[in-house]
Order: C-alpha cells, then sequence, then structure tokens
C-alpha cells in the first residue's frame, strides 16, 4: 500500500442513488420512474432484474447508517428519488415520501455523519417523460428547479449541501443517444438538447436553492476522464479530441466559460438546441464546489462508420468480467485501473478550469466479488483501487489542486443500471436474497485509513 497523507478536514464518504438502493418503488404514495417503466421491460437490463427492492435502503437505512457510523465515515451522499416526493413531477407533494428523506437526514445527523444530497440522478419522473418529453423539453428546467426549491425549503434545515444534477453527460447520452439507459432512445437528434436543458435546470436549479436558503452551498456532479488516441494517427487524434468534447467539454466549457465546444457543435449542427442569451446567466451561475466522478480513462479511434461522429471509444462495451491484458488491470466493468487518470482530471480543472473546489463524489471499482465466509469478504483488488486512486489525490493536492473530500463508490452493492445485479461496487456485500450486509475487506481498510488519516492529524501531522 502507497502512503497516503491528506489534510485534515479532508471529507471521507461513500455514495448512493436512489434508484440503486432504495426499492419501495411502488409505496406511500411514490410515482412512477422513467426507471420503473424501463427496467420493467423485457429485455432492457442484462439479468432481467428491477430496481423494485434494489436493497431496501427504504426500510433499512437505519442499519445502513449504523454501519456508515462503524466505517468512520464523515458524510453520506445520497440521492433523492424525484417521483418519491413529488409523483407527477410537479405541483402536489407526497409529504410520506418526504418524512423518509427527514428520518433518515436525522439518523444521519445524530451520528455526526454530513448529508450530500443529489436532487437528480437520473430518476426522471415518468410523468414528465410522458407529457413533456422530460428534458428534451425546456419546460423540465423550470420544473427541476420547482422541485429543488421544495425539497430545499422542506430538507434545508438538515442539508447545507446540495447537488444538482449526478452526470448530465451520460444521462443525456446513455438515456438519448446510445439507448442503453432510460429512456431508452437511440435519437442523435436529441442528445445535445437534452444536454443544454439539463445545464439549464442546474442554473435555475442553484438559484432556486439560494433564494430558499442563501446559506446552501451548491454544486453538480460530473463524469470526466482523460481520453487519449489509441494510435498517433492524425485520424486517431482528431477523434480524441472530439470525444474530449462529447464527454468532458460538454458540462465543463457552459459551466466554466459560458459555451458550447465549438467542434463538436459544428459536427451536430443540425441537432443544436436554441439556446437563448439569458441563459448563459443561469448556465454560469457560480457554484461552491464541483463534484468529479472518475472511475478510468478511455481511448478514442476513428470509426469511419459512425454517422457524425466518427469516433468511437474501447471501453464502451462492459464486460463479462474482470481481467488482465498487456499487464493492465481491468475490472468487471472492463474499465481499466488506472490511478493517474484522476490526477490528470484533477490538474486539468486546476490549470484549465479555475481549479474549482473539488469533490470527488464517486470512485470505485466493481469486481468478482465471492459471497462471504466466515463474516468476511476478501477483496484486496478494490483495496489497491482505492489506495492507489486516494495516494493520486493527495499528489494533486500537492501540486496545487483544490481537493476537499472522498466519496468512494458505493457502500453498497447495488442495482447497477442496465447491468442489474450483475456487478458489485459496494465496501458492503450484499446478499440480494436475504438482504443481508456484510463489510467487505475494502471497507473494513477504509475504515482504518480514515482512523490512520485523523490520528495523524491529531498527532500533529506526522505520518
Amino acid at each position: 500500500m502507497m502512503k497516503v497523507d491528506l489534510p485534515g478536514d479532508f471529507i471521507y464518504g461513500a455514495a448512493t442513488a436512489a434508484y440503486q438502493v432504495e426499492g419501495a418503488w411502488n409505496e406511500e404514495g411514490r410515482g412512477e420512474s422513467i426507471w420503473d417503466s424501463f427496467a420493467h421491460k423485457k429485455g432492457t437490463i442484462r439479468d432481467g432484474s428491477t430496481g423494485d427492492v434494489a436493497c431496501d435502503h427504504y426500510h433499512r437505512y437505519s442499519e445502513d447508517v449504523a454501519i456508515m457510523k462503524t466505517l468512520n465515515l464523515d458524510a453520506y451522499r445520497f440521492s433523492i428519488s424525484w417521483p418519491r416526493v413529488l409523483p407527477e413531477g410537479k405541483g402536489r407533494i407526497n409529504h410520506r415520501g418526504l418524512d423518509f428523506y427527514k428520518k433518515l437526514l436525522d439518523s444521519l445527523l445524530e451520528h455526526d455523519i454530513t448529508p450530500y444530497v443529489t436532487l437528480f440522478h437520473w430518476d426522471l419522473p415518468f410523468s414528465l417523460q410522458d407529457t413533456f418529453g422530460g428534458f428534451y423539453s425546456r419546460q423540465c428546467s423550470d420544473y427541476f428547479a420547482d422541485y429543488a426549491a421544495m425539497v430545499a425549503k422542506e430538507l434545508g434545515d438538515r442539508v447545507g449541501n446540495w447537488i444538482t444534477l449526478n452526470e448530465p453527460q451520460d444521462y443525456a447520452s446513455n438515456g438519448h443517444f446510445l439507448g442503453e439507459h432510460a429512456p431508452g432512445h437511440k435519437r442523435v437528434w436529441e442528445y445535445l438538447k437534452v444536454m443544454h436543458h439539463l445545464l439549464l435546470g442546474h442554473g435555475k436549479a442553484v438559484q432556486s436553492i439560494k433564494a430558499v436558503r442563501p446559506e446552501s452551498r451548491v454544486g453538480i456532479t460530473l463524469n470526466l476522464m482523460p481520453v487519449h488516441p489509441r494510435t498517433e494517427s492524425e485520424k486517431d487524434k482528431n477523434a480524441a479530441d472530439l470525444a474530449d468534447q462529447f464527454m468532458n467539454r460538454i458540462t465543463l466549457d457552459p459551466l466554466f466559460r459560458g459555451s458550447y465546444p465549438e467542434k463538436l457543435f459544428h459536427t451536430l449542427r443540425w441537432f443544436k438546441p436554441k439556446v437563448k442569451e439569458q441563459d448563459w446567466e443561469y448556465i454560469t451561475t457560480g457554484i461552491d464546489f464541483l463534484g468529479v466522478n472518475n472511475y478510468t480513462r478511455e481511448f478514442a479511434y476513428h470509426a469511419w462508420y459512425i454517422p457524425l461522429l466518427h469516433t468511437w471509444m474501447t471501453g464502451a462495451d462492459i464486460a463479462e468480467t474482470e481481467y488482465e491484458e498487456n499487464g493492465r488491470q481491468y475490472t468487471s466493468m472492463g474499465w481499466e485501473v488506472f490511478p493517474r487518470g484522476m490526477y490528470d482530471v484533477l490538474m486539468r480543472l486546476k490549470n484549465e478550469y479555475g481549479n474549482p473546489p473539488v469533490l470527488v463524489t464517486e470512485n470505485g471499482a466493481a469486481f468478482d466479488d465471492a459471497p462471504p465466509v466466515n463474516g468476511r469478504v476478501p477483496d484486496e483488488k478494490r483495496v489497491q483501487f482505492i489506495n492507489g486512486y486516494l495516494h493520486m489525490i493527495a499528489r494533486a493536492l500537492q501540486d496545487g489542486a483544490d481537493v476537499r473530500g472522498y466519496f468512494v463508490w458505493s457502500l453498497l452493492d447495488n442495482f447497477e443500471w442496465s447491468v442489474g445485479f450483475t456487478k458489485r461496487f459496494g465496501i458492503v456485500y450484499v446478499n440480494y436474497e436475504t438482504l443481508e450486509r456484510t463489510i467487505k475487506d475494502s471497507g473494513l481498510w477504509y475504515m482504518d485509513f480514515i482512523k490512520s488519516q485523523k490520528n495523524r492529524q491529531d498527532e500533529g501531522g506526522e505520518g
């Protein structure tokens, strides 16, 4: 294990998302989400599963908070299920849904665990999708801002840190371009419009939250990763540049520069959204922190057979199992373990985007974990993964990046979107038949790591 020294006020947490862990999909007034509809369609999820029960966090949150306390966590990042609190996405409030979040928040605060609350982690109310076309419609940005204001008003006495959107690029591309996620559209013409309306909704939500709770800290979470050309050919270099604009700059440039990537917008010029001048006043609204999700890097190459973009990425297909190739470790998602990518992302933000305060809001790995034996789940590869990425965060800090905290993905094994329950990211093992929880070796390592970092600070910073 590499030695890692992090600041005394560094935040250590873990993260989940509502649809992936809560379950109780149709209980106590919750409305239907697009993921309920999508997962219930035959052939959309690899193992035919749904998030109907998931980890049953809705009923077992007390147990899960106790586990967080055992793990020495400072913070817990989770998301609100929009249709649980607004069954139609707007208008009528479901107070029973709000009561669940109030109880969860009270339990966290009682255990001295700081909540970081994401407002939209992909589970759009089905009613908004069915009636208005979801974020393909400009109206949805206003409905999102109204929802944000309502939740801030109701829960803001318990929550000081808000994240508007989780990975808007992933939601737009996988849900509306590739069709692999809800709502399952394969419509290239939807991608840029959905992206713009998501970012517009983000800006409006920041302002609406601040109007209700001026003291709140508000940010957004982006999925960012280095994109390298597969070869040194000019075609592959151009493909990597376009892929970088598609994956990274599509969010970074509008948020921090007030513009969209020129090459990408020219390539997709037939499908550009209508951008009003006042839109930029919302999108560039100042944020208090930037959430960064990073897992791996990508290699892009020229693909003549893909219309318009002519670019594809080598890690686009999900693997069946973990493997090693050419001395590199790959997770069971088929993602290369590449800690240097975290450093590169953080330094890019420092050097190109004004060095915003960063929270690493997701980082983790899926490996082929065996069921517990005598109460233990050995997962040494995940321990090495987390340690390697934390080491690179510490290095970025030394080199001037402004990184404030780290949230491992994920607290629990859970419903992993289109691949269902076939992949395990948790530092806590979940038996999906009995729902029994077992802390994995990685969770025990993380617990000890946090304790050792805090002890080091208490002893005056000597390692």
